[in-house]
């Protein structure tokens, strides 16, 4: 069982651009691929940007307990990290990087306290994360609303991670994040 390292953070809050960056820098680290329910986009690739499971697919692998974590963030929308997923990193004797919401990543944690360094991604306000999520232009009014609300609730659990870090300074959080994986390895 190698290391691993939890990314987690509000919807917005720049934690996959924070991770982009640290696979580049670090080559010790593997990128963790999350399952997912819905359907593939586009311009996204099975196995490389998720395994993409359908809902019944992946209610099965839940009834098999084939995750390390999952979660239905909405109805019938799951997410998850599939156990094979630590066995792969492992296998290549690197130390696997989770691109994870706040309750995948503390429950990542809770199973692996000694071998895991969680990491929680602060924007610096409620209100640049509204705009963050707003110059996306993926999210409906609706929606957007609701990433907020989750927003709120996921920074009050920040304090349970080992280290958060400010992305105020993108360039700086990528730095701190970089210095403080490495010091783990």
């Amino acid at each position: 069982m190698g290391k691993l390292v939890v990314i987690s953070a509000p919807s917005g809050a720049g934690k996959t651009s924070i991770v982009h960056y640290l696979l580049k820098k670090i080559p010790e680290l593997s990128f963790s691929i999350s399952a997912c329910s819905r359907e593939k986009r586009e311009n996204e690739t099975e196995g490389k940007d998720y395994y993409f499971l359908g809902v019944d697919g992946f209610k099965n692998k839940i009834e098999e307990d084939a995750f390390l974590e999952w979660e239905e963030v909405y109805k019938n929308q799951f997410y998850g990290t599939l156990n094979s997923e630590v066995d792969r990193i492992s296998n290549l004797g690197k130390t696997g990087v989770f691109d994870v919401d706040v309750v995948g990543g503390l429950n990542i944690k809770k199973r692996y306290p000694k071998e895991c360094l969680s990491i929680f991604i602060m924007p610096p306000s409620v209100d640049i994360l509204k705009e963050r999520l707003t110059d996306r232009g993926s999210e409906s009014d609706k929606s957007l609303q609701i990433r907020l609300d989750n927003a709120e609730q996921e920074i009050l659990r920040s304090n349970e991670f080992d280290m958060v870090i400010l992305n105020d300074v993108f360039s700086a959080a990528c730095q701190e994040a970089q210095e403080l994986i490495t010091k783990f390895i």
